[in-house]
């Protein structure tokens, strides 16, 4: 794991782990997509958006050939993470090609217009590979339809929006300050505290190394209890209380 990644490249975030995201030093929200090399297969996990398409092909391009990639992993239904599937299932162009999704979020990618099937997180863990992917349902943080991947071997939890940061000098692992980043973000997208609290429990019972958030930046082992901590506190809803 490189210190100062060449952000215009792959980065590998653990072993056959890649971050493959559009780096922009201007942007105050970054999205991040990742690929995880298993076995003979590949699995992309929130590949992003129509704009960021040039870059994370690319990116993924340079790990790994498209026709490998067995499943596509979608923790939400929104644009910046899933308006690339179509031109990705072109590349791709694999009969066996899956969509992984829940059956709420899938109702709303379909209008994507991609032809590959679901498979739906309700029916249980992903095997790929030899490997086990677990799914946490996180619903209404911040979508109906949100949910979590667990990837037990690398110990690496795929948080989706939770854990996210709006990203003001952005670097792709979380320094000591992170928690100021995530309390604006969770605090305008979270809709309760005490959804984020129950939440922020769960996750304690899980073993983690790495948090891999959809947006802002990677957390590593040694901020992951205070990261959890800080989002303990976090009321959300201020977007409503704005309002008022």
């Amino acid at each position: 794991m490189k210190q100062n990644p060449d952000y215009d490249k792959a980065v590998e975030i653990a072993d056959g782990v890649f971050w493959v995201g559009f780096y922009d030093p201007v942007a105050h929200f970054h999205c991040n997509p990742y690929l995880i090399l298993t076995g003979e297969d590949a699995v992309l996990i929130d590949p992003g958006s129509n704009p960021h398409f040039p870059t994370v092909a690319r990116k993924v391009a340079s790990v790994v050939k498209f026709d490998r990639i067995r499943y596509i992993i979608i923790h939400h239904q929104d644009p910046d993470l899933a308006s690339n599937i179509p031109v990705f299932e072109k590349l791709i162009n694999r009969p066996d090609l899956e969509v992984v999704t829940t059956f709420r979020a899938s109702l709303l990618t379909s209008y994507y217009g991609f032809k590959s099937p679901y498979r739906l997180v309700e029916k249980g863990p992903l095997e790929v590979g030899g490997r086990k992917f677990d799914f946490e349902l996180t619903p209404y943080l911040h979508a109906p339809g949100a949910f979590t991947t667990y990837d037990g071997e690398r110990k690496i939890l795929f948080s989706s929006d939770i854990f996210g940061a709006f990203s003001r000098n952005w670097d792709l692992y979380a320094a000591e300050n992170y928690p100021e980043l995530m309390f604006e973000f969770h605090d305008s997208y979270m809709p309760d505290h005490g959804l984020l609290k129950n939440q922020m429990e769960r996750f304690e019972r899980f073993n983690i190394d790495l948090i891999a958030p959809q947006h802002g930046s990677v957390i590593r082992k040694e901020l992951v209890q205070s990261q959890i901590d800080a989002l303990k506190k976090v009321q959300g809803g201020g977007y409503l209380r704005n309002r008022q």
